[in-house]
């Protein structure tokens, strides 16, 4: 039975540190293939300032970076933006399929909020990724943040450090984030 790891995010924009949790993930998991998962809807209403498609576009670029990689729209096809909704809508599509959820330590303080994470956690296998600055211990991630890429881009500073060539050139073609 194929494991399939899903790492959703807003991707506001995309950046090295998705990149690089992404291909640890990929290195270090018996995974068969990872999922990009843009929101679709922020179940918190955060805002989002990058449109979906958009998104969707920038993650394409990413996942062209990396093996076994692609970009699903499961959120926005299933109309559901809580994890769990969304993993039961994927069991009944792919009910030959096993699912691992891949989450970052900066989300630790926010799953006591999220809907049934008990039940999350019997549909997925979670696959925690060390982020710089949240938690101890593990290979951590370097600190990027998309609110701090949209930051500089705005500003007109450089993110060529921070953000893979390809989506960048995707972000200065369309003009988002100024």
């Amino acid at each position: 039975m194929p494991e399939i790891a899903l790492f959703g995010g807003s991707f506001d924009p995309p950046h090295v540190g998705h990149l690089l949790a992404a291909a640890y993930v990929l290195a270090v998991e018996p995974i068969d293939e990872l999922w990009l998962v843009p929101v679709y809807q922020h179940p918190f209403a955060k805002p989002l300032v990058g449109g979906y498609e958009h998104r969707v576009a920038l993650c394409e670029h990413l996942a062209a970076l990396l093996p076994r990689t692609r970009v699903s729209r499961a959120e926005q096809e299933s109309g559901e933006g809580r994890t769990v909704d969304l993993l039961e809508w994927l069991q009944r599509k792919h009910p030959a399929t096993r699912w691992a959820l891949v989450l970052g330590t900066d989300l630790d303080a926010e799953k006591p909020q999220w809907k049934r994470f008990d039940r999350v956690q019997q549909l997925a296998r979670i696959i925690t990724v060390q982020r710089g600055g949240y938690g101890e211990g593990g290979v951590a991630i370097p600190e990027v943040s998309s609110t701090q890429v949209r930051a500089l881009l705005k500003s007109g500073g450089d993110v060529s450090a921070l953000v893979p060539r390809t989506v960048l050139q995707a972000i200065r073609d369309a003009g988002t984030y100024r």
